[in-house]
Order: C-alpha cells, then structure tokens, then sequence
C-alpha cells in the first residue's frame, strides 16, 4: 500500500530519545524509532524530520532557575543537534540517506540549512532532518517544525507523542480525560490544548498546514499514519 502523501514533516521529542532513561539517548528507543521511519519511508513518501532537545536541556526549564533564556535555548539547540546525529547514525545503518541540516552553522558535522538543497535532496529519496531549531532563540522546535514544514511544502505535520492523541486534560492522570479525533486550530488556541505552541498553531492555521498527533509508542504507528488509517487526532 502506498503513501496517502506525496511529503511529510515528522515531528520527534527529545524526551522520546530517552525512553526510561529520562536523559540522554536510549539506543534501544532510536532503533525502533529508526525502524518505524523506515517502514513509513518504504511506502514511498518523502520525510523531513525535526527532533527537540529536551532530553539534554530546555529552555524555558533552565531559564525558570535562573540562567539566561537566550543562552538556555542555544544550549537546547545544541541537543537537537546531538539528536539528529544519532537518528541519522541509526537510520543510515539501516540503508537510508540521510542528511542533517543544521540553523546553526557547523559545518565539520553538518550542512548549513538551505530550503532548496533539502527539497532537492528530499526529492532524491534522502531523509532530511532539520536541527538546531529556527537558529533563534525564544521559538520551540515545534515552531521550527512548522516552519519548515511550510518551507519544503509538506502536506502534513506529524507530532508523534507519548498518549494516543490529544485530550482535553493528561490522559495519565484523569481517567475522565475526553479524547478529540478531531479539532480545529482554533479549538486548540481556544482551550489551551497542549499540542504544540501558540505560535506553531497559528503558522499551520495561516497556512492551512494539517496537524496529526497520534503515539510514537507503539511500533507501526508513523507507517499506519503515511498510509492514511485513522489513528490519533488531526488538527485542521
């Protein structure tokens, strides 16, 4: 079965990388995330990747104790930049291209991000993940995602978490918590639902960018989302 779409931007946490490790990367966790991605690439569909850094430092957490928010952000996105390599490393060792764009120049380690080389390397079935966030400080890597979500015109977001979807309170710890299949942006803006920042929300509105969030835990998730199965809530 082919891909429902021609182009997507998956979206990754860092805290995910972590697994019960709470810190760091868990080898264990990037291999089966690496193998979900594979069997969603192999279903024909072009992927851009965008991975947070929480698992090393974040911002707004080191910011709340004290230390400057702009250097908090920089710090995390150095992390994001920690998480590319080792999600290109292991998709790499399971026969992809991959490519690791970088918002902040390093060049020995990664390329320099340039909207029209990760479209072409996009277009040559390569995986591009875009680190180190927008380059600025002040905005997610949600909203990095977005953007360039928008940037390489994918069709779809895909925000892959820890719940099933979105709910209108932690599914963890109200055993009342509704489930949303569906939503608009401006349920998410207007209840205060966190999905992704205010900021990330409005870019997708303005641009009309669909949103699905759906578990990163269970194994074939990204595959049955490329493939259209109904999982997760979509936001549009």
């Amino acid at each position: 079965m082919k891909s429902k779409f021609k182009r997507i931007m998956l979206k990754l946490s860092g805290e995910a990388l972590a697994g019960s490790h709470h810190a760091g990367i868990n080898p264990e966790i990037i291999g089966q995330i690496a193998d979900d991605v594979k069997s969603a690439f192999d279903l024909d569909v072009e992927i851009g990747i965008v991975i947070g850094g929480g698992n090393f430092v974040r911002g707004v957490a080191q910011a709340s104790q004290g230390m400057d928010r702009a250097n908090a952000d920089y710090m995390g996105m150095l992390g994001t930049v920690i998480n590319a390599m080792a999600m290109q490393d292991a998709l790499e060792k399971r026969g992809i291209s991959t490519r690791v764009q970088s918002a902040i120049s390093m060049a020995q380690i990664a390329e320099p991000y340039i909207r029209r080389r990760a479209i072409r390397h996009l277009e040559k079935k390569r995986i591009v993940i875009f680190a180190a966030g927008t380059g600025n400080p002040y905005f997610t890597t949600d909203t990095a995602a977005s953007l360039r979500a928008m940037e390489i015109n994918a069709d779809v977001i895909m925000k892959a978490t820890n719940v099933d979807g979105i709910y209108d309170k932690d599914p963890k710890k109200h055993s009342d918590a509704k489930f949303y299949d569906q939503l608009t942006y401006m349920d998410v803006l207007k209840q205060g639902l966190q999905v992704m920042d205010s900021t990330a929300i409005s870019l997708c509105m303005d641009n009309k960018l669909p949103i699905i969030t759906f578990n990163l835990n269970k194994p074939g998730n990204i595959a049955r989302v490329v493939r259209g199965e109904k999982i997760g809530t979509t936001v549009r």
